[in-house]
């Protein structure tokens, strides 16, 4: 299961494999309220044909339109803007004030697309320098600021995941959170040194790990864009990783477990390994969002949904529950 940027750019490759023109546009600026945020792409080939998505509609229409009528881009890049006046902001969907600003790009060898397929196929961050003048594109390793950037020269956008998940344990939960992760946009690594479990793990641009837990923390050098899930139900593992993400800037720290099996774990934290309770106040657990989910792949979504939560900054109340598997709700009342 491929992110959004690459599957757009796999959907591109294959139509340029078929033998058709395409356009890629890229969001470089929105002033007010915009559908999309910078840094979104649509791809629209000659025929009118669309993947992505940049304005919910409206502005794909146009750029439809201008693409049958082959005028969209030819030759050299160009810097579009919507809805620069409340006429063409009305016409095209955007809300009062909404301004899109968009660069489209017609996609030719000198794009180098396969070759930043292959290096996103190997879970590398690139930079993607687009000289506008020409069309030229440079390819470079991604740096630690990775903004969108767009001057009167060139377009500096950046591909691959810019998110990363180490989840401990390559157990059946794992099978199903790894590729729903991935689909999300992070770069996944597995940590598992029990053979049993390591052997005939596979899930597409996901690194398996055999290493000590608490060595694979240390050595991902974690940051503020990391998450670590401990998922193994073994202490021996589960904690050594815990103890040492719980001291990184990790954004979030979750541990399966029931309630009783997380405060058993605060308690040989905070004993045996000198853990201070504010320090264990960043963990999530049991991990996730408490939705009643019971299933492996019904855990994966609410500890995704969790992640997205945090990394937003948004803290979710836990629900109230409404209805008993097998009873009706009514008025407020179970019946």
């Amino acid at each position: 299961m491929d992110n959004i940027d690459l599957g757009l750019l796999k959907q591109v490759n294959e139509w340029l494999a078929q033998g058709h023109r395409v356009v890629l546009g890229t969001i470089t600026r929105t002033w007010g309220s915009a559908p999309r945020p910078p840094g979104s792409s649509v791809a629209i080939r000659e025929d009118g044909l669309v993947a992505g998505s940049v304005s919910g509609g409206c502005i794909e229409d146009d750029l439809i339109d201008k693409a049958r009528a082959g005028v969209l881009a030819e030759g050299v890049p160009k810097v579009v803007r919507y809805g620069i006046d409340a006429e063409t902001a009305n016409r095209f969907g955007l809300p009062c004030g909404g301004l899109i600003e968009l660069v489209l790009e017609p996609v030719l060898p000198r794009t180098r697309l396969p070759e930043l397929l292959a290096r996103l196929g190997r879970g590398e961050r690139v930079r993607r320098v687009l000289t506008l003048a020409n069309g030229d594109v440079e390819l470079q390793l991604a740096q630690d600021v990775d903004e969108l950037q767009l001057t009167d020269t060139t377009l500096i956008t950046h591909h691959g995941p810019t998110w990363r998940l180490l989840v401990i344990g390559a157990g059946q939960l794992t099978q199903y959170l790894a590729p729903m992760a991935t689909a999300l946009g992070y770069q996944v690594l597995v940590c598992d040194p029990r053979e049993e479990y390591s052997t005939g793990f596979e899930v597409p641009g996901v690194q398996l790990l055999r290493e000590m837990p608490d060595d694979t923390v240390r050595a991902l050098k974690v940051d503020g864009h990391t998450a670590i899930v401990a998922l193994t139900h073994d202490p021996k593992l589960d904690d050594m990783a815990l103890m040492e993400a719980l001291q990184s800037p990790a954004f979030y720290i979750g541990a399966i477990g029931s309630r009783a099996n997380q405060a058993k774990r605060q308690q040989r934290l905070i004993e045996h390994f000198g853990m201070t309770a504010a320090q264990f106040e960043r963990l999530h657990g049991p991990v996730g969002l408490k939705n009643g989910a019971r299933t492996p792949p019904e855990i994966a979504v609410s500890i995704l949904a969790e992640l997205t939560a945090v990394r937003y900054g948004y803290r979710v109340p836990a629900p109230e529950r409404v209805r008993e598997v097998g009873t009706v709700v009514e008025a407020g009342c179970v019946t």
